[in-house]
């Protein structure tokens, strides 16, 4: 128990700094976002409608930095995220309850996927080291080392425009509405295999060294002979006595690579012009749409400090001498 009080405590700590930051670093850009949306739409606004707009939008210049900051809190935890500059009038909240669905369908399914995929060939080939598995790990390694965007750009050049297999952008066929559809679920599919395939290829890698070489060294280990000499059944060994303790790192970097996933997800949204929270961040930092970027800042700090904390947990479950410690 103390040891889960701590870590709840530690990612509240880190929640409030990831707040703070994710109110100061659009404010620190260049550029006047007010401006920018008169521009946009060719307007000639008088003084005091100018300063309506900004009144609207917290960005009052005769406001010190640190009112505007409570101002932000105070509508945090209201669930009030603001007005968009790039889609006014259309509030934040609106905008992320449209596109984070598309996010998290695309993330949780190539997050899952990816790590039960590298995971489970980490297991065999590690402990039927020197097998044919063995040659997978240059080439998943060598798909590792390309970064997202670029093996998207590649996945577009060869499966959409040399071969037309998928398509290029978009989540779903222009012509269809989103809803419980089969038809739409069909094309969402078809529009997503692209962007997940590009996903799971980058990160499998990972998993699967990792997990290889955590396999090949407990396969030495005394408990795991032990289990052998017993005659317990190979797959019992490999999976109860090897895998379980070997799995534990995997753990604890799956915590640390969410961010990177994360981070990875957004880009290939960009690429592929997927409509998730990626290709909205994009829109909202070409037009510094504050309260835009601000928002989509606070569901990806807090979706990675939730997704550490759930391994944490896992890590509390599997291992006993943890639960020992708390």
């Amino acid at each position: 128990m103390k040891y889960l009080l701590q870590r709840i405590a530690f990612y509240l700590a880190t929640a409030w700094a990831a707040i703070t930051l994710n109110f100061l670093i659009p404010r620190l850009m260049p550029g006047d976002p007010v401006q920018a949306l008169i521009n946009r739409y060719q307007g000639q606004l008088s003084t005091g409608a100018i300063d309506s707009l900004r009144t609207l939008f917290g960005l009052e210049q005769d406001r010190a930095l640190w009112q505007q900051y409570l101002d932000y809190l105070g509508n945090l935890f209201s669930g009030d995220l603001g007005t968009s500059f790039t889609y006014f009038p259309t509030g934040v909240s609106e905008i992320l309850g449209q596109s984070l669905p598309w996010t998290l369908t695309l993330m949780g399914i190539t997050t899952v996927l990816s790590f039960l995929t590298g995971t489970g060939i980490g297991i065999l080939a590690g402990w039927r080291r020197g097998s044919w598995l063995d040659s997978l790990l240059p080439v998943t390694t060598f798909f590792s080392a390309i970064p997202y965007f670029w093996l998207g750009l590649i996945a577009i050049a060869v499966l959409s425009v040399q071969w037309p297999l998928f398509p290029a952008s978009g989540g779903y066929d222009n012509g269809l509405v989103p809803g419980a559809s089969w038809e739409f679920i069909g094309s969402a599919v078809y529009h997503g295999t692209l962007p997940a395939l590009t996903i799971v290829i980058s990160s499998v890698a990972g998993w699967i060294l990792g997990m290889r070489n955590m396999m090949v060294t407990v396969a030495s280990e005394d408990y795991v002979l032990v289990a052998q000499a017993k005659g317990l059944p190979e797959r019992r060994v490999m999976y109860a006595y090897a895998a379980r303790n070997a799995i534990l790192p995997s753990i604890s970097n799956f915590a640390l690579s969410i961010g990177f996933l994360v981070g990875g997800t957004l880009l290939v949204e960009m690429v592929f012009s997927y409509p998730g929270i990626g290709y909205v961040l994009f829109q909202g930092v070409v037009a510094n749409d504050y309260p835009l970027m601000q928002g989509v800042f606070l569901i990806v700090t807090l979706a990675v400090l939730a997704a550490n904390l759930l391994a944490d947990l896992a890590y509390l479950m599997l291992d006993p001498r943890t639960r020992r410690e708390a």
